[in-house]
């Protein structure tokens, strides 16, 4: 039985594996790679949780998952969420939450040693109130088949389904005929309406339970933070991402092809929704010292409308500042552009995230779980 165990916790869309793609393979090969390179023994778990389900049901499929795989056994626990998956973590972890009949919890959270959010919106995020329109059900569905997806993979054919559950996304935008307009004909053309596939299952999971949509507002992240504190005796540390803002660039590649142009198109859409802050409950101001180191890594100024795509960035800050990283929401998982213009992400930002970045990132992560310097 190892003595250290890593849990990672996916996120809003989380799954281990949907069909060829794994939502933390590169995660799990770099941070085990860094931990090594420190001499830290540990024994990295991939978690599996409900996807859009409440966030107290995925801290309790949690739980379970830590139980199911020897936690209660071991010397220490560290915990690393990406996105949604860093509330279910703070959730598992607060003292006197009770999310089970027993104790577990509480005797998880007395062998945790760092809690570590990924891109986790612990102030919320703008992009969940649209989630809740009937027009934002379509953009839901629609990002997480593109999420289970790679360019050029079969089962990013499985977004025709969301967008054929209600009406047309060009409309919503004011587009008669748009991108995401021929990128759906293109779609559903080529669609194999096979039920077995492990993403019909999955977006069928997602049609299921959209708890978490309302909680990751603004207004339903604010009563989380009033009633979910921190553990003492827990590191908690964050990773904050960032893109600037996302220009229309036509290149001869884009132009022959649709679906980069329809992608693009869709990630200015998440984008643009995610950078209008609630008036009634804005993003803690953060001090003059984490300002300027915010702006100085990633190069822009870093204001309320900034974000990942997802997540605005200051609301991610939470616990110490760990690493700040030009990427978008998924980039920092391992699902980004490689350097040379070859697209492997599901929404091309154009951040530029290279794999020396992705390195760093996870390495940071590395340095927190073997202890501070």
């Amino acid at each position: 039985m190892a003595t250290r165990l890593v849990f990672l916790v996916p996120g809003f869309f989380g799954f281990t594996s949907v069909g060829a793609v794994s939502y933390f393979d590169d995660v799990e090969q770099c941070l085990g790679r860094a931990l090594r390179r420190r001499g830290v023994e540990a024994r990295i778990v991939r978690c599996r949780t409900q996807p859009t389900a409440s966030i107290a049901r995925r801290a309790d499929e949690l739980r379970r998952q830590v139980i199911r795989r020897g936690g209660l056994n071991a010397r220490e626990l560290h915990f690393v969420g990406h996105s949604c998956g860093g509330l279910d973590v703070r959730m598992l972890l607060a003292p006197g939450a009770r999310i089970s009949r027993g104790a577990s919890e509480e005797r998880i959270g007395r062998l945790t040693k760092t809690a570590i959010s990924v891109a986790t919106p612990h102030h919320g995020t703008p992009l969940a109130n649209h989630f809740a329109t009937v027009q934002g059900q379509t953009l839901l569905l629609v990002a997480s088949a593109l999420a289970t997806s790679s360019h050029g993979r079969r089962t990013i054919l499985a977004a025709a389904k969301a967008i054929a559950m209600v009406a047309r996304l060009d409309d919503w935008i004011g587009e008669r005929e748009g991108p995401l307009d021929r990128l759906a004909q293109g779609l559903l053309r080529r669609i194999r309406f096979d039920r077995r596939d492990p993403v019909w299952r999955y977006l069928g999971e997602i049609e299921r339970d959209q708890g978490a949509v309302l909680q990751l507002t603004p207004e339903g992240i604010d009563l989380f933070d009033a009633a979910v504190a921190d553990r003492d005796g827990v590191d908690y540390a964050c990773v904050v991402a960032a893109v600037p803002p996302p220009r229309v660039e036509l290149t001869a590649n884009s132009l022959l092809n649709p679906d980069v142009l329809g992608l693009r198109a869709l990630f200015r859409l998440l984008h643009g929704l995610t950078a209008r802050p609630h008036a009634r409950y804005p993003y803690p101001r953060p001090a003059a010292s984490t300002q300027r180191l915010l702006d100085r890594r990633l190069g822009f100024r870093v204001t309320p409308a900034t974000s990942d795509g997802v997540v605005p960035t200051l609301s991610q800050l939470h616990g110490r500042l760990l690493q700040v990283a030009r990427a978008d929401h998924l980039d920092v998982v391992g699902h980004y552009t490689l350097a040379g213009g070859r697209t492997a992400d599901w929404l091309p930002s154009g951040a530029g995230y290279t794999p020396a970045a992705f390195e760093a990132t996870w390495d940071a992560v590395a340095g927190a779980i073997a202890g501070r310097d």
